[in-house]
């Protein structure tokens, strides 16, 4: 898998890009969790999506967030990360410009900066968060969400607590045109510490595949 340098809002931006041999393949970026406590690309779950993502015939980008790794810039509260997202969306768009579906994956802290990704981008056609920290981060901002999509948390995450994902699930839900679709993984953690990896994975999968072929009837 080749590593990537692209340009950012704020310099050089570090990624690792896995490209299909068909042509036309659907793409997906893939979001990392919170840059000051550790979160990388390298992150497993993210790592997970971003084979899930490919071994469904996604050209697939994941990178690193300003001053991670090799990321030029520094944290920004989440505004600079966010346009560090769609700097990375505009990367992958230019090398797969006939590609007919877009997705966007984060986990936790990535998966608030792709929903605030999916309000301003209306060429994505589906998101997967996992362990979205509603209990830290304002959502009000999917009013109205504009894509269907999935949400996957872990039962006993402390990080994120499942009350506060199934308050934000709920008002998603309650949305017209749209379908979220929600799945708790039972005795999970924030970060799906094995077994519960494989059946988080599973999950994005079977939705993913379901919708991919929805799509193509």
């Amino acid at each position: 898998m080749p590593e990537v340098i692209f340009p950012g809002p704020e310099g050089r931006l570090e990624g690792r890009y896995h490209p299909q041999t068909t042509k036309d393949s659907p793409i997906a970026i893939i979001l990392h969790p919170h840059p000051q406590f550790g979160g990388t690309m390298n992150n497993r779950v993210v790592y997970n999506l971003h084979y899930a993502f490919h071994n469904l015939g996604f050209n697939v980008l994941r990178f690193n967030f300003r001053g991670v790794g090799r990321s030029q810039g520094e944290y920004d509260q989440g505004v600079g990360e966010l346009s560090d997202a769609a700097s990375a969306l505009d990367y992958l768009q230019s090398m797969n410009q006939n590609a007919k579906h877009c997705w966007v994956a984060g986990f936790s802290f990535g998966a608030w900066i792709g929903m605030q990704l999916l309000m301003r981008r209306p060429e994505i056609t589906g998101f997967v968060s996992v362990s979205p920290p509603a209990n830290m981060y304002d959502f009000s901002f999917l009013a109205p969400c504009p894509s269907s999509g999935l949400i996957v948390n872990g039962g006993a995450d402390r990080v994120a607590p499942p009350k506060d994902t199934h308050a934000l699930v709920g008002k998603l839900q309650d949305q017209k045109g749209i379908t979220i679709t929600h799945s708790e993984i039972e005795g999970a953690g924030h970060f799906f510490e094995d077994p519960n990896m494989e059946q988080m994975i599973g999950t994005v999968d079977d939705y993913v595949r379901r919708r991919l072929t929805e799509n193509t009837r």
